[in-house]
């Protein structure tokens, strides 16, 4: 039984998850990439191919082995992986809805054509000059189809709109751009898995940004979700119904609306978080509904505890990610933490940096030194391991 995962840069979520739960399963791995030789320490077959295009993942894997599955977890190539799977007859996302998640602008035209939600944006194609009074200020300037809180900046007046487009041109010239309203309230997420016909809520997380202009996701807590009647209505109107996806959204005065569709299962080892909450294999979970074997046995209302249900009253978790404040080199990096047996609040560490790194400040998500994950009976007992570990071996920049 053969799956082939088509994949750019390896990542903590493909090497520690999704292959290891492959093998579990009893899957043959074969990744798909641009840069092999970067899978060599991973212990699975990896073939060069250009993922970015449908036809060649296609080609690649109708000369090797029958496919039993064609699986992406990366933001950039769903739509390519979904058209491979639809190929070849096996389960897969509609690559309509995958386009439609990744790319902003139609994110927006969608929800609001279905009667979901209205959020006033402006599509700015590369040349377009910028809108004048058709969004109003302040909004929320960044690229159609990026990631990571990359070139996503909030601006005030039609000065900085002004600039932050120019500015974000320079650096991505020929990209489309889309701005629109900010949405002011706190940020949650939603975390589901779908087979095609039912879509089963995992959870969610609340999430905390850093300072304003910029939109840096610093910590994320399990929490019930508070919209996810709404969040799955617009998955609906997407079509995004098969997989894992992880949705943002704000809860605003005016009741919730979507910031962006991840079809994917959400990153920054969250992933793993949700796995140690939830109680279950989530990765094989995730590949078990490419491999055409459904959602598994239903967590239960004592496991999902952030699905608005009775939920787990004992069990709280955190994702920290330990955010550079300034740019210079790395001279102190505390290394891989992992929990000890007894351990009564569960606590992780992984660094994403080394000792003599050069960090030059982004202001988005690349700005990561390390992730820290903690699993405890209640917030209190979380936050107060958390400040201990990082009080006591913290990351320091020169």
């Amino acid at each position: 039984m053969r799956l082939y995962l088509t994949a750019l840069k390896p990542t903590d979520s493909v090497t520690d998850g999704f292959l290891p739960a492959a093998r579990a399963l009893g899957c043959d791995v074969t990744v798909l990439t641009d840069r092999p030789e970067q899978y060599a320490a991973s212990g699975a077959e990896a073939l060069a191919c250009d993922v970015r295009d449908a036809r060649a993942v296609i080609d690649v894997i109708a000369h090797h082995h029958p496919p039993a599955a064609v699986f992406s977890n990366s933001d950039h190539i769903q739509a390519e992986t979904a058209l491979a799977a639809a190929y070849f007859d096996l389960p897969g996302k509609d690559w309509r809805a995958c386009v439609a998640a990744k790319n902003k602008a139609l994110t927006r035209r969608r929800l609001a054509a279905a009667g979901v939600e209205t959020v006033r944006s402006v599509r700015l194609a590369p040349d377009a000059p910028v809108p004048g009074g058709e969004v109003p200020l302040p909004a929320v300037v960044k690229p159609s189809q990026g990631v990571a809180s990359e070139d996503v900046v909030l601006v005030r007046d039609g000065r900085e709109l002004a600039g932050a487009v120019r500015a974000i041109r320079g650096r991505r010239p020929g990209e489309t751009l889309v701005v629109e309203e900010y949405l002011d309230g706190p940020l949650h997420t939603l975390e589901t898995l779908g087979d095609g016909r039912a879509v089963r809520v995992l959870g969610g997380f609340r999430t905390t940004l850093g300072p304003l202009p910029h939109f840096v996701e610093e910590r994320l807590d399990w929490e019930p979700p508070p919209a996810a009647g709404h969040v799955l209505r617009a998955l609906r109107a997407l079509g995004v119904g098969f997989g894992a996806c992880h949705t943002e959204y704000v809860m605003t005065a005016d009741g919730p609306r979507i910031i962006e569709v991840n079809y994917r299962v959400i990153g920054d080892h969250c992933d793993f978080l949700l796995a140690d909450l939830l109680g279950v294999p989530l990765f094989e979970r995730i590949l078990g509904v490419h491999l055409g074997r459904g959602l598994g046995p239903d967590l239960g209302p004592d496991r999902a505890a952030g699905s608005g249900g009775r939920g787990r009253a004992t069990v709280h978790g955190t994702a920290l990610s330990l955010v550079a404040e300034r740019s210079g080199t790395v001279t102190r990096a505390p290394g891989i933490v992992a929990p000890s047996p007894g351990d009564p609040v569960r606590l992780w560490h992984r660094p994403l940096r080394s000792v003599g790194d050069r960090i030059d400040r982004s202001h988005t998500n690349r700005d990561y030194l390390g992730i820290v994950r903690a699993v405890g009976p209640d917030r209190a007992s979380v936050d107060e391991a958390v400040s201990a570990f990082t009080a006591a071996d913290p990351w320091v920049i020169a």
